[in-house]
């Protein structure tokens, strides 16, 4: 669905997904349309995004606008989330407001997704934790099969490194993922916390952003945790203790970076490996290092065209962050992306009659991708915590460059520039 589309689907409402590529942070992330996701608007972070340096809008998501977003369940008791324009003004708190000021009727429900529900299936028989494939029993006794399901997919949210190998469907011959585990747990913990509360609020606002993920067919995704400090000025004592001592604990002390999430493409056993960030904050300064060269491989072989572009990106985010006075990025994250399918090469003769059906090509995941988009990208994202001397309300202002990220940017150029030299072997 292009920008165009989604706008036009909005004015009637979205049934909204989870987005099967978040590999980290706690805030549930839904996709609105191919090309859109949105997660929940936090104040500090959507002032960010409407008043964020221009020098710095190449590094972040785009941001697309607000919608309020409702809950409602079917028949069966399954919940479904569907995105409304936000007519009324955005600045305004929902809190208190009437649920249906905003909601047009459910006959103009543009359904273009599947019901997203509570008790979303997992196929636990595709997951493993040694990459090696595992099949789940499947007993005749309901009860019994229910129990089993409860186990395993306990077992899959706890499991810090798991192995999904991916499945070609019957009507297509490229690989499916239905979700990963990280998302998984986030869309249902935050799907209960709505419940939860539907007696007193059944309305909230979103941000929309740019989906970093789209153009690929198999997206790589690694989330960095940057910076030596990840409270915010506003943290109680409690909270600014606890961030310290994760700090402390793992990489982020030691060079400013941390590991939060990964998602990479194993070609040789057709498999995607997931790390989450439990594993990420246990990572010494070696096994960091071999992390990265885990998502730079492909199972066969060193990525190494992928090095320089990502490299020539984090130099020219550091360029710009040391161009920003008073900001400081407590608890953001940094996304690396790229496509796990590798691109073929394309003869010249052959050039000019693709480019004529470069247009929209079906992904394997279920997002279309350009067969001409960029081989990697870097972004930075998650601004709840960030802060400036522009933002009147906060009693703390900080002077000059946040120099725990930027530490935390020079420590990764330097093990990437390793990676970049490092054998053929």
């Amino acid at each position: 669905m292009s920008p165009a589309v989604e706008a036009q689907a909005q004015e009637k409402g979205v049934m909204l997904e989870p987005f099967v590529h978040q590999v980290g942070g706690h805030s549930c992330v839904l996709r609105f349309g191919e090309q859109t996701i949105c997660k929940p608007l936090i104040p500090r972070e959507h002032q960010f995004y409407k008043s964020l340096p221009a020098a710095m809008r190449k590094f972040t998501p785009q941001y697309r606008g607000v919608v309020s977003v409702s809950f409602e369940e079917d028949e069966e008791g399954n919940l479904c989330l569907i995105a409304y324009p936000l007519h009324s003004d955005p600045a305004a708190d929902l809190e208190n407001k009437d649920p249906l000021v905003d909601c047009e009727p459910k006959s103009k429900l543009l359904k273009w997704g599947k019901m997203v529900t509570s008790s979303l299936l997992v196929d636990t028989e595709n997951y493993s934790k040694d990459g090696r494939s595992r099949h789940s029993r499947k007993d005749k006794d309901k009860s019994v099969h229910k129990l089993q399901e409860d186990v395993e997919l306990e077992w899959l949210q706890q499991a810090e490194v798991l192995y999904y190998r991916l499945e070609c469907s019957h009507s297509n011959a490229v690989p499916q993922l239905k979700h990963n585990p990280w998302s998984l747990k986030c869309h249902q913990q935050h799907l209960q916390r709505m419940k939860e509360n539907a007696k007193h609020r059944n309305q909230y606002k979103f941000i929309l952003l740019e989906n970093l993920t789209w153009r690929h067919t198999v997206p790589c995704v690694l989330d960095l945790k940057m910076g030596t400090r990840q409270h915010g000025d506003d943290a109680t004592e409690e909270k600014k203790a606890v961030q310290i001592r994760k700090c402390q604990q793992s990489t982020s002390a030691s060079i400013g970076v941390r590991l939060c999430g990964m998602q990479v493409y194993q070609s040789d056993t057709g498999q995607l490996m997931f790390m989450n960030k439990y594993h990420g904050r246990k990572l010494t300064l070696p096994d960091f290092k071999e992390a990265l060269f885990q998502f730079f491989h492909s199972g066969q072989r060193l990525r190494r065209e992928l090095l320089s572009p990502v490299l020539r990106r984090l130099r020219d985010m550091q360029a710009a962050l040391e161009a920003c006075e008073s900001y400081r990025f407590y608890s953001s994250s940094l996304l690396i992306i790229y496509d796990g399918e590798e691109e073929v090469e394309v003869e010249p003769e052959m050039e000019d009659e693709e480019e004529e059906g470069v247009g929209e090509v079906a992904g394997a995941l279920g997002f279309p991708h350009n067969t001409r988009s960029p081989v990697v990208d870097v972004r930075m994202i998650d601004f709840a915590h960030t802060t400036c001397r522009y933002y009147r309300e906060d009693s703390v202002v900080h002077e000059g460059q946040d120099s725990g990220y930027i530490f935390g940017l020079q420590n990764l150029i330097t093990i990437i520039s390793e990676l970049e030299n490092h054998s053929t072997d």
